[in-house]
């Protein structure tokens, strides 16, 4: 029984190992893409003690990492990193790193720079003019939105009446960053329309 048991499993190892010798040897060819997972985004905000106290009261983030202030120098990975990224001249900033609910990662940036300076909405040009916040109430959170100082940028809205209930709202941060309230996942929505 052993014995049998021996070659079996000795059959296994080999086919597998075959079978990846095999695929070690085509990792040149082409292979098909994937989804890829979403894991971050950045938002540059005039005052990031605000940001954080917003999105973590209104929205329910959670702080993975304090408002903390990255110096321009190029002597630590991080501070290469930003000189890569900003360029030279910027000094020092302040970051901090929230996460959503579903684990994506939203990244808080707070330049001297951008004290003065509003967002400016113009959904027409090339480029991220909105993100997007799911939330079953989207009129409790729109209401709370507003009352943390926010926007309601127009009425909210219902698709499929009486039928779904699926809504939406556009709204604005405090610090006129524009995004999204919606009912429902994407997939669920964009599956409905579809059909």
């Amino acid at each position: 029984m052993n014995k049998n048991y021996a070659i079996v499993v000795f059959i296994l190892m080999l086919s597998t190992f075959s079978y990846s010798q095999n695929k070690m040897s085509n990792l040149n060819e082409s292979v098909e893409p994937y989804p890829k997972t979403f894991s971050h985004i950045g938002i540059t905000v005039p005052n990031i003690e605000e940001a954080v106290k917003f999105y973590t009261e209104v929205l329910g983030f959670y702080v993975i990492m304090e408002p903390t202030i990255v110096k321009e120098e190029n002597e630590t990975a991080i501070g290469q990193m930003c000189i890569d990224v900003f360029g030279e001249g910027w000094g020092t900033f302040k970051i901090a790193h929230l996460s959503t609910g579903d684990k994506i990662g939203f990244e808080l940036f707070e330049f001297n720079e951008s004290k003065e300076q509003e967002p400016v909405f113009e959904p027409f040009r090339s480029g991220l003019f909105h993100f997007s916040i799911q939330d079953p109430d989207v009129e409790g959170l729109v209401k709370k939105i507003v009352d943390a100082g926010g926007k309601q940028r127009m009425p909210i809205r219902e698709y499929y009446l009486g039928e779904k209930p699926y809504r939406m709202c556009y709204v604005e941060d405090p610090f006129g960053t524009v995004f999204e309230i919606y009912s429902h996942s994407y997939e669920h929505y964009n599956f409905v329309i579809c059909l």
